[in-house]
């Protein structure tokens, strides 16, 4: 496992913004990222205009600290290329059995996803 930035995570200021920002550099929409977080699509737009923010304790932050390790552990992966990690989480992959992005969205697979590549890291350093 990678070490993530501390400061990100330990403050609802902080980590809202980063999960944002990753959902955008993802081309992600509201409702795709309100599901990956279990919100409401208007709970995203309050977020989004800083009316609201990611509550510690919650399941919204539980996902939000997923996301924002899966996002950091792809762009290990990648080496920071933005359009490698574009395309890797909207391409079949046979090992996962699925699209990334489907299944983090779709099947509620955030976590299992982020395991496969932290281990697919492991496993090839």
């Amino acid at each position: 496992m990678f070490e993530i930035d501390q400061k990100v995570l330990e403050k609802s200021e902080k980590i809202t913004p980063a999960v944002l920002q990753i959902s955008e550099m993802l081309g992600m929409y509201h409702a795709e990222l309100a599901r990956v977080l279990k919100l409401q699509c208007a709970d995203i737009g309050k977020l989004a205009s800083i009316q609201q923010f990611i509550e510690p304790g919650t399941v919204a932050w539980e996902q939000a600290v997923l996301f924002v390790r899966f996002y950091q552990t792809l762009y290990k992966m990648h080496c920071g290329n933005e359009i490698a990690i574009y395309n890797w989480i909207r391409v079949e992959n046979k090992q996962l059995k699925g699209t990334p992005l489907l299944l983090i969205v779709d099947n509620s697979r955030l976590e299992y996803v982020l395991n496969f590549i932290e281990n697919y890291i492991n496993e090839n350093n």
